[in-house]
């Protein structure tokens, strides 16, 4: 077993720590309190992080996992009881905590493990247009694999209605040349064909732009990489809603931190809870998304 390292390091204007434990490195920022990379032994990276990431105030950073709070997407995209808590006319995409610091209330070490803890407080830190009452606490845990929980409680005495999404960039060989298996037999909004609802048949591979919104997903999904020689297994609870999105040639080109041709090499699988799969908390009420990550080699 190799030592446990933890190191504060900053990067631009961003305070982030790396850390090292069970042969594995993780790089956490405290903006949005986003991972940024992850990448276990001498494989490729789990987690995608953009060669052209820019670490600043106020912005999120492209790749890693962003953690899209108190709605994903375009907030009017969102069901009706979603929008209803936002008071401004402009509603960033994804929500409203990717750029704001959270606060850390501790890393430790456990059986060779190293756990992260994050929160952000809506009575702390009020958030503009959204004047609720919530408290949001996001653990990470870096051992032989990497496991997420994001729990949120209403601490409001009126019902508070959510969307979310752990918004993870997986890297991958050659988008080209993957699939991701589970999602057989769901039903998915397809966001590129006037969001009709389809259903998936044999298991999604990609041949150009994507962005879909499946609905009642298994616990498990797994991206098959052939090349690489290895599958990532995402195993999450609390969820029953995922998007599938690669930008493609024509739209990474639009995109900010974000160079040309990435689109090849990686992946994004968002964890959440979207559309008919929301959040509905009421007072003192508390929910939990949890997401594991792991690999396993498969045969060439």
């Amino acid at each position: 077993m190799s030592k446990t390292q933890v190191e504060r390091v900053e990067l631009d204007q961003l305070t982030c720590w790396r850390i090292r434990a069970q042969r594995s490195e993780l790089l956490v920022a405290q903006q949005g309190a986003q991972i940024l990379s992850y990448q276990q032994d001498d494989q490729p990276p789990l987690i995608w992080l953009s060669p052209d990431a820019a670490y600043r105030h106020g912005q999120s950073v492209r790749g890693g996992v962003p953690v899209c709070w108190p709605w994903f997407g375009d907030l009017r995209r969102n069901p009706e009881a979603v929008q209803a808590h936002y008071q401004h006319d402009e509603a960033p995409a994804h929500g409203l905590v990717r750029g704001l610091d959270w606060q850390l209330l501790g890393i430790a070490e456990e059986d060779g493990a190293v756990n992260l803890r994050f929160a952000f407080d809506s009575r702390e830190q009020p958030l503009p247009g959204w004047p609720r009452d919530a408290a949001v606490h996001f653990d990470i845990r870096l051992g032989d694999d990497l496991q997420l929980r994001l729990e949120t409680q209403n601490r409001s005495d009126h019902p508070l209605t959510l969307s979310q999404a752990l918004h993870t960039y997986f890297a991958v060989s050659d988008v080209r040349q993957v699939h991701v298996e589970g999602l057989q037999g769901c039903r998915y909004i397809d966001t590129l064909q006037n969001w009709q609802e389809l259903r998936q048949e044999a298991a999604p591979g990609f041949a150009g732009e994507t962005d879909r919104i499946y609905l009642d997903t298994p616990a498990r999904l797994s991206i098959v990489d052939p090349a690489w020689g290895r599958r990532i297994h995402l195993d999450s609870t609390g969820s029953r809603s995922a998007v599938l999105w690669n930008p493609w040639v024509d739209k990474a080109r639009r995109l900010s931190q974000f160079p040309d041709e990435a689109w090849q090499n990686m992946l994004c699988i968002e964890t959440a809870n979207l559309l008919e799969d929301v959040v509905q908390l009421e007072s003192d009420e508390r929910h939990r998304l949890q997401l594991r990550l792991s690999s396993e080699a498969t045969a060439p």
